[in-house]
Parts: structure tokens; C-alpha cells; sequence
């Protein structure tokens, strides 16, 4: 009899390191999952309902990450929340946070589970990575003693994080985040005490990660692409969508162009709550994207992405956001500006009532111009060009320089800037720009249907954002969306227990 087990190793340990040695791209996974939640209570549960809570949800993560391993995938990221869910208290979500420890103490949890005490959640996810021979990224809590009796200790005697985690393909601990800006509604946790700038490399580039909110601040998520040149940012996320502008995949593919880095995100999939839309996004665009309002399903992406975009053959050119803006005059506009609101920002539109034309709308310091041509003008379909130079101030403050063509609700132009999920008209060209003072400006073009528009726009070096290949879908909305980050007013007091979200 022959025995073929030596093999069979030698084998498998080839197909590992031609996995994960050096190359030019890898495979990353993103999965939406459908949260299992909590119930409503004033009273904390015991340690072991939390776990078997968490168990419930890890089960499904499970589940997909072996589907992801299966289908080649380096790395996975599951969303914010996936693992406990939300509606707690301070008090309430304590049964479900582990201590996690810095990971520069080299530390496998699969293998030494007990070594820093009861860690079943970062043991289970351990094991899931190095199981599989894959990345997990996971968002989970984490728990700190402190002494209350030190004016910044919160008086029940313990920090507690919002946190990222990444375990590498052998299970060890590689990276811990703890979430900086806080959601408004994240009473549950404490602000770490400064913002925190978490890489890690691999033999697939160098890595990155925050969380959900973080995305529209400087610090980190801005620091970690401009200044630490990361190639591929983790973002797990719980993200509720909000239209024209702030739908998850709008957004999400606009910031990865902008930065130009890879970005993977991971959202929850909660209808009642507007929570859908994950992608695997690239700096020319979505490699892979999700979108789902109809059913409650979880779901598996899975994509090819250039391991160091930054090094690619062809680099993209520098965009001035500003310099096409600048140099035309004004254009007149058929109609005169008209005052409207998204999301409570106080824009100044103007409606567009010609199949075709040039306009030019202000408010401020900034002018939004635009040249664009219908297929049809339609009667029953308004669209406006709108401005907004301003802070806004509903669930954070930070200051936005927005330049907008978009579908109103209906033909009353005061329904103009609500939300709106399908179009019929198209558009032969459009061309917009605007006089931005800040260069971190996110182009996103979304389509009727909440539908992303790969390969068929693009932003010249000067500014413009234009189509490309003829008449477009319908459309909802072409917007440049700027982040002015150096007017934001001071973040709040970060060692406050009561934060500020």
C-alpha cells in the first residue's frame, strides 16, 4: 500500500504559500449580514446568553467565510454590530465585551484561548481564520479597567470600545481599532482618548481600518491614505442610507475614487433601519457591489483587486478640483435660484427646464457649473443644479462644499432634495464642476433603481466630472461631494463617558 499523506502535506503547503506570497493582486470578500438582535432591556443578560447570542451570529459569519475561503478569498470583512447587534445601554452591552489585548503580543487565540482570560469570541473568530487559511476582519467590544477614581475613568471603573479586529490566515491577532467618531445614538461607548491610526502589512499590501462613521472625518481615515499610503482600507459598517447622497454604495465607491485606494465594505442588511449596500471598491470603481431594500438576506462579494493601486502601470493624474471651475465665466441659468434642503442642509437650486443648456449656481464661496443634454425632457420628471457651502450639523458636524444635478421628488419644487429611488430620465452628456476649496471632493454618479454607474463617467484632471459612452441609465443624481476637513470645528471632549457622538 502506498501512502500518500507526506504528499497530500507538501501539497497543501504549496497551495499556502502560493496563496499568500507576494503578488499583484489578491481576492477580498466583503459579507452583508443580516444581524440576529438582541432583545429590549433595561437588564443585563448573563455572560452565557450574551455568548450564545453571538454564537447565533458568528454560526452564519462562519458559514460565509468558509464559502469566501472556498472561493479563494485572502481576506473578509463582516460588518459593524454583526456579532451583538445594537439597542443597548452602557450597562446592557457589558456581558457581551472581552479584554483585547494590544496585538503586539503576538497571540494566536485559537491556540491560547485562556491566555488573558475567558475570550470566546476572539477565540471562535480566530479559529474561522485560521481554519480557513484567511483573513477575518470582525467588529466586536472591548472592555478596559481603569481607576474611577481618576477624573477621566468612567465611574462604573472601565472603558468600553467599539472595536475592529483582524486575525491573519494562522489565527494571531494582527490589528485592534477602537472606533473614534462615534454614532449619536453609540451611548454604549467611550471615545478613545486620541484617534488612532491602525495599519498592518501583508503579503498583499499594506492595510488599513476604521469604522462606519469615521469615514467622513480626517482623523484617522484621511491620515491613513494620505499620509500612511495604506493600499486597501477594512471598513466594517452600519450604515443607514440616506438619499441623494449618503447611500452606502454611493458614497462608499465616491470615497474610494476620491482617495484612491482600495476600499472593502461590510454593511448590516436591516430593512426596517435602511441598513444595505456593501462593495468591494477600487480607485476606477466598484469591482463588486450590493444593494438590496426587497428581502432580508445576508450576502457573499467576492473580487480581484490590484494588491497596490498606488504602484499600478498606469497612476491616475492628479485632479485640481477647482482649476476647469475657475477659469470659465458664470453661465446665465433659464430660471432664477430658488431655496431647498437635503438631509437639512440648506442648498440654493435652480430648476433646469430645457432638454439641454448651461448653468451656473452659487451659494458662498462656491459656484456649481454644468452643461448637460437630455435625451428627452420629460414633463413629468424635474431636475435642478444645486449648491451647498456650508457646515452641517444633524448627526456631527463637519463642513460640506457640494455641487449636485439631481431628480426631484416630483414637479413641486419644493419636494426638490427629498428622497428619491427611481428615474426615467436619461442624459446624452453631462459635465459638472465646481470652485472647491478643499481637494477632497468624491464624484458619485447614482443611477436609477440605487444603482452604481461603473465605467461610464469619469474625472478629468481639471475638475470635470463627465460621462463617457453616450447616453447614460436614468439618472437620480451626479454630485460632487466635497469635505472641507480643515474648517470642521473641534472634535468633543474624546475623554468624556457621556460623549458626543
Amino acid at each position: 500500500m502506498v501512502c500518500l499523506y507526506p504528499y497530500v502535506s507538501i501539497i497543501a503547503s504549496l497551495l499556502f504559500v502560493l496563496k499568500f506570497c507576494a503578488s499583484d493582486s489578491y481576492v477580498a470578500a466583503v459579507y452583508e449580514h443580516v444581524v440576529i438582535l438582541p432583545e429590549h432591556t433595561d437588564i443585563p443578560v448573563s455572560p452565557e446568553e450574551a455568548l450564545a447570542l453571538m454564537n447565533r451570529n458568528m454560526d452564519v459569519l462562519e458559514t460565509a467565510i468558509k464559502a469566501a475561503a472556498q472561493q479563494g478569498a485572502h481576506i473578509i470583512v463582516t460588518p459593524e454590530d454583526a456579532v451583538y447587534g445594537w439597542h443597548f445601554k452602557r450597562e446592557t452591552i457589558y456581558p457581551f465585551l472581552e479584554d483585547i489585548p494590544d496585538p503586539q503580543v503576538n497571540w494566536i487565540p485559537c491556540t491560547a484561548p485562556e491566555r488573558f482570560g475567558p475570550a470566546p469570541v476572539q477565540e471562535r473568530l480566530s479559529c474561522m481564520a485560521r481554519n480557513n487559511s484567511i483573513y477575518v476582519v470582525a467588529n466586536i467590544g472591548d472592555k478596559k479597567a481603569c481607576n474611577s477614581s481618576v477624573p477621566q475613568c468612567p465611574r462604573d471603573g472601565h472603558y468600553q470600545y467599539n472595536t475592529d479586529v483582524v486575525f491573519d490566515s494562522e489565527g494571531k491577532l494582527v490589528a485592534r481599532y477602537h472606533k473614534y467618531n462615534l454614532f449619536m445614538m453609540e451611548k454604549q461607548f467611550d471615545y478613545p482618548k486620541e484617534p488612532e491610526v491602525v495599519t498592518f502589512d501583508t503579503p498583499f499590501g499594506k492595510f488599513g481600518i476604521f469604522t462606519c462613521f469615521d469615514i467622513l472625518f480626517n482623523d484617522p481615515a484621511v491620515i491613513l491614505v494620505s499620509k500612511l499610503k495604506v493600499d486597501t482600507v477594512l471598513f466594517p459598517t452600519a450604515w443607514m442610507n440616506v438619499l441623494p447622497h449618503l447611500t452606502a454604495i454611493e458614497f462608499h465607491s465616491a470615497w474610494a475614487m476620491g482617495m484612491q485606494v482600495n476600499l472593502l465594505a461590510a454593511n448590516t442588511h436591516n430593512t426596517s433601519m435602511e441598513m444595505t449596500g456593501s462593495g468591494i471598491y477600487a480607485p476606477d470603481g466598484p469591482k463588486a457591489f450590493h444593494y438590496n431594500m426587497e428581502t432580508d438576506d445576508g450576502h457573499l462579494l467576492v473580487a480581484e483587486l490590484d494588491s497596490r493601486p498606488h504602484l499600478s502601470a498606469t497612476p491616475p493624474a492628479t485632479v485640481n478640483w477647482s482649476s476647469y471651475a475657475t477659469s470659465i465665466k458664470q453661465f446665465s441659468c433659464d430660471e432664477p435660484d430658488f431655496p431647498g434642503v437635503i438631509f437639512s442642509d440648506p442648498f440654493t437650486f435652480t430648476e433646469l427646464t430645457t432638454p439641454e443648456g448651461n448653468c451656473t449656481v452659487c451659494q458662498k464661496d462656491l459656484c456649481c457649473h454644468l452643461s448637460y443634454r437630455m435625451a428627452e425632457k420629460r414633463e413629468d420628471e424635474v431636475y435642478v443644479l444645486g449648491a451647498f457651502d456650508g457646515l452641517h450639523v444633524i448627526e456631527g458636524k463637519y463642513y460640506l462644499q457640494i455641487c449636485t444635478l439631481l431628480k426631484c421628488k416630483n414637479s413641486d419644487l419644493k419636494t426638490c432634495g427629498q428622497p428619491v429611488a427611481t428615474a426615467q430620465t436619461r442624459f446624452e452628456a453631462f459635465l459638472l464642476s465646481g470652485t472647491f476649496g478643499t481637494r477632497y471632493v468624491f464624484p458619485e454618479v447614482l443611477l436609477s433603481g440605487i444603482q452604481l454607474a461603473p465605467g461610464k463617467f469619469q474625472v478629468l484632471s481639471d475638475g470635470r466630472l463627465v460621462n463617457r459612452h453616450g447616453i447614460s441609465e436614468p439618472v437620480i443624481t451626479v454630485t460632487l461631494f466635497g469635505r472641507w476637513y480643515e474648517k470642521d470645528p473641534p472634535q468633543p471632549q474624546q475623554a468624556s463617558l457621556y460623549g458626543y457622538s
